[in-house]
């Protein structure tokens, strides 16, 4: 049967329309998994697995675990197109809430026209 038939009925005046299978585009990709904040007791019980990796908490921040076992603040941004990434330090000694306000601090600098990375690297030098 021709894919592009149409049946007319003349006392419902109704219309089919066969549309080939091949023309429907099923959608099977995965929707990416939105950051939810991390909770205090997230970052305390990560453990340590084969390969690094990331615990996100929002607006680019996330906990890096590595194989060892050590777990770094880190924060994923973009300036003048390039992606650029700044730690804020080793998890025990700075808390969640600390690193959310290093975060918040780094996006107004972001927004002011300054890169982080480089206020921070004058700041220490």
């Amino acid at each position: 049967m021709s894919s592009d038939v149409v049946h007319l009925h003349p006392t419902f005046l109704r219309v089919f329309l066969r549309v080939p299978d091949h023309t429907l585009k099923l959608d099977t990709r995965k929707m990416p998994k939105l950051a939810t904040p991390l909770t205090d007791i997230q970052p305390r019980t990560a453990k340590p697995k084969d390969k690094p990796y990331k615990l996100a908490d929002g607006g680019g921040l996330y906990l890096l675990v590595n194989p060892g076992g050590s777990k770094y603040w880190r924060m994923g941004y973009r300036f003048a197109g390039t992606e650029r990434l700044l730690a804020f330090g080793k998890y025990p000694q700075i808390s969640l809430a600390d690193a959310r306000k290093a975060r918040s601090a780094a996006r107004d600098k972001i927004n002011a026209g300054i890169d982080p990375s480089q206020a921070k690297r004058i700041e220490n030098a």
